[in-house]
């Protein structure tokens, strides 16, 4: 829900972890742990599970494929007085992701 996105957004997310979340529609806010490496350091299939968390837990979920916005956790800002979940950002790259989770499996934080 919207009070558990700001959680996993703003408490629990370190600013150089990456945030994912589907474009403009509702959705769930997505943490990649990112361990201090930057972007460019961490597989392009880590991405792609992180992106399909963020589709599936989304309005979209049904469409098969959703846009996911993803960038620095550091660079998603809460305007003063928004409600809970509710998030800006401006400098997003994106990638397009299947809503579908076969195959991940848990990872303990």
């Amino acid at each position: 829900n919207n009070t558990q996105n700001d959680e996993i957004t703003f408490h629990m997310a370190d600013s150089r972890d990456i945030w994912f979340h589907a474009n403009d529609m509702p959705g769930s806010h997505v943490t990649l742990r990112a361990g201090g490496k930057s972007m460019d350091e961490i597989p392009d299939r880590t991405f792609e599970e992180a992106a399909s968390l963020a589709a599936y837990y989304s309005a979209g979920r049904e469409q098969g494929k959703v846009e996911i916005d993803y960038l620095l956790r550091r660079n998603v800002k809460k305007p003063g007085g928004a409600k809970p979940g509710f998030v800006v950002y401006y400098t997003n790259y994106s990638i397009l992701a299947k809503a579908d989770i076969t195959g991940l499996s848990q990872v303990d934080p």
